[in-house]
C-alpha cells in the first residue's frame, strides 16, 4: 500500500470516529440564550426548565468595601463564624469582611525574622477552625502559616524528598488543611496529585493523582502515526488539578481539567476517590454541549454541610450544585455583563445559604440569595441527610410542587417513605423518578410486608387443609377396611 494511500485511510478513520463520537459529547446547546439560566436535565439527559435557586441581590468592589480597587483577586474563604477572606493577589493583601460585608482587617505584611515580609501574588488562602491563616504565597515560592494573631508560625518551602526531581521548583497555588493540621498544596506543574506536609511542614506524600484520560482521537492519530509523527507529538500525561477544599470529616473536594474522565472527586484519606456518582449522570457540569464549545471546565469547588457541594465551570460561568448522591440540584450563574453573571469567575464560597462568587477580571464578588424554592430544596436534602423523614417528605414534595420536572425529588420523597416504612408508596415515587435501585428495594420490602400480613391467614388456611386431608384418608381407610355381612 502506497504512503499516500495510507494518509486517505487514517484520515477517513480519523473522521469516522469523529462522527461516531459527536452526538456522545453533545450536540445541542444547554439553552437558548435568553433571560434565564436555570435548568436541569431529565432521566433521558434532555434540558428541562427549572425555577432560578439563587437571585444575584448585591455586587460588592473594593470601592464599596472602602479598599480602593481589587486587582487580580483569586481566591476566597469563609469561616465557621461568617469571615470572609479575600485574597486581592494583585495587591498583595488579603481583606477580612463580616458576615455583613463590613471591613474588619487588612492582613498585607507579617513580622519575619524580626523585619517586616510581604506576600508576593498569593493565589491560595485557608483558615482553619482556630483561625490560624495558610497562604500559598506563590510568587515567593512557600505557604506562609499565621495565627491567630497574625504572628508568623511557620514557612513551608522548598521541600526536600526522593519523590520529588531534582530541578523540582515549588510553586503553591492552592492550599488546604485538615483537623490533624496536615497541609495539603495544590502546586503549579505538579502531576502527582496534592502535596501532603505533615503539621511541621515536612513533606510526606502525594495523594490522589489523577489517572491518563486520553481523548480517542488523539489516541486513534497516535496509533496510526510513524514513528518521527509520534515523537513530535505530546506525550499523555495526568491532568492537573484546578481546586480543592476541604469538609468537617477531612475528605477533599477536588476538581481538574480533565475532559473524558471524573472532573470532580472526594478523596479519603488514601487518596481514593470515593464520590458517589447515583445520579442520572455523573456530576461533570453540562452534559449537553455544542461540540465547538467542548464540555464543562471546573475551576472551582465548595462543599457544605449535609454532602452538598458547588462547582463553578469556567467555561460558561455557571455554578452547579450536587447533592451527596451526585444529583444535579440546581444550576445559576453565566458570562455577561449584567447583575448574576461574570466575565472571568475563579472562586465560590457560601456564607449560610448566600453565595459568593468572585470575577478575577472585574474584581467583584457577586452576592446570591436562596430563593423560596433554593431554600425548599437545599432543607429537603439537608432533612434527609440528617435522617428527618418527616421533613423530608414535606420539604420534597414541596418542591416538586414548585417545580414537577426535578425527577430526583421523587426519588426523595421514595427514600423518605421508605425510611417510614411506607413500602407500597414508596414504590410509586421511585417509578416516577426512573430510580430502579430504589424500586426494587421498595418491591422487595413491600413483598416481604405482604407475606408477613396474611401469614398467619395463609398458615391458618394450609393446616385447616392438611388436617382435612389427613381425616379424609383416615375415613376412608376405616371404611375401607368394613366387611359387609350377607344372611342367607
Amino acid at each position: 500500500m502506497t504512503s499516500n494511500r495510507k494518509r486517505k485511510l487514517v484520515i477517513m478513520l480519523v473522521l469516522s470516529v469523529a462522527l461516531l463520537l459527536s452526538p456522545i459529547t453533545g450536540t445541542a446547546t444547554v439553552q437558548a440564550e435568553g433571560a434565564s439560566n436555570s435548568y436541569n436535565y431529565s432521566f433521558w439527559g434532555n434540558t428541562v426548565v427549572s425555577p432560578d435557586a439563587y437571585d444575584a441581590t448585591k455586587l460588592l468592589t473594593g470601592h464599596n468595601l472602602g479598599v480602593g480597587s481589587l486587582k487580580d483577586p483569586s481566591d476566597l474563604h469563609v469561616t465557621a463564624d461568617g469571615h470572609i477572606y479575600v485574597l486581592d493577589s494583585g495587591n498583595n493583601r488579603i481583606i477580612v469582611l463580616d458576615d455583613k460585608f463590613k471591613l474588619l482587617h487588612i492582613i498585607d505584611s507579617f513580622e519575619h525574622a524580626g523585619q517586616q515580609d510581604t506576600f508576593a501574588s498569593p493565589q491560595g488562602i485557608f483558615v482553619t477552625e482556630h483561625n490560624q491563616l495558610y497562604i500559598a504565597d506563590t510568587g515567593n515560592k512557600r505557604v506562609v502559616h499565621l495565627d491567630e494573631q497574625r504572628q508568623l508560625v511557620q514557612i513551608v518551602d522548598s521541600p526536600q524528598s526522593e519523590l520529588l526531581q531534582a530541578n523540582f521548583e515549588f510553586k503553591p497555588v492552592r492550599v488546604v488543611v485538615d483537623k490533624a493540621n496536615r497541609i495539603y498544596v495544590m502546586a503549579t506543574g505538579v502531576f502527582d496529585g496534592f502535596m501532603e506536609f505533615n503539621a511541621n511542614g515536612e513533606f510526606t506524600t502525594f495523594i490522589g493523582a489523577n489517572r491518563v484520560n486520553v481523548d480517542p482521537l488523539e489516541y486513534l492519530w497516535k496509533t496510526l502515526s510513524t514513528r518521527e509523527q509520534r515523537s513530535q507529538m505530546v506525550q499523555f500525561t495526568p491532568t492537573e488539578f484546578t481546586n480543592l477544599d476541604i469538609n468537617d470529616e477531612g475528605f477533599i473536594y477536588a476538581t481538574n481539567g480533565d475532559q473524558w474522565g471524573d472532573n470532580i472527586k472526594k478523596l479519603n484519606a488514601q487518596g481514593t476517590d470515593i464520590l458517589r456518582r447515583e445520579g442520572y449522570f455523573n456530576p461533570t457540569g453540562d452534559i449537553r454541549y455544542r461540540v465547538t464549545d467542548g464540555p464543562s471546565r471546573m475551576i472551582d469547588i465548595d462543599v457544605t454541610d449535609s454532602e452538598i457541594y458547588s462547582v463553578l465551570d469556567s467555561k460558561r460561568g455557571r455554578i452547579f450544585t450536587y447533592n451527596g448522591d451526585g444529583h444535579l440540584m440546581y444550576v445559576f450563574g453565566g458570562l455577561g455583563n449584567q447583575l448574576g453573571k461574570f466575565t472571568t469567575p475563579v472562586a465560590i464560597e457560601r456564607v449560610g445559604d448566600q453565595m459568593l462568587v468572585l470575577d478575577k477580571a472585574l474584581g467583584e464578588i457577586t452576592v446570591f440569595e436562596t430563593t423560596a424554592y433554593g431554600r425548599t430544596l437545599n432543607e429537603a436534602v439537608r432533612s434527609y441527610y440528617r435522617g428527618d423523614e418527616e421533613a423530608a417528605f414535606q420539604r420534597y414534595l414541596e418542591t416538586i410542587n414548585m417545580n414537577a420536572n426535578l425527577e430526583f425529588a421523587y426519588s426523595g420523597i421514595g427514600k423518605a417513605l421508605l425510611r417510614q416504612g411506607n413500602y407500597g408508596e414508596a414504590m410509586k415515587y421511585f417509578k416516577e423518578s426512573y430510580d430502579n435501585k430504589g424500586y426494587s428495594k421498595a418491591f422487595l420490602l413491600h413483598r416481604k410486608e405482604i407475606l408477613r400480613s396474611y401469614f398467619p391467614t395463609i398458615m391458618t388456611i394450609l393446616v385447616t387443609l392438611l388436617l382435612a386431608i389427613f381425616v379424609w384418608r383416615k375415613v376412608r381407610k376405616w371404611k375401607g377396611g368394613k366387611k359387609i355381612v350377607t344372611i342367607e
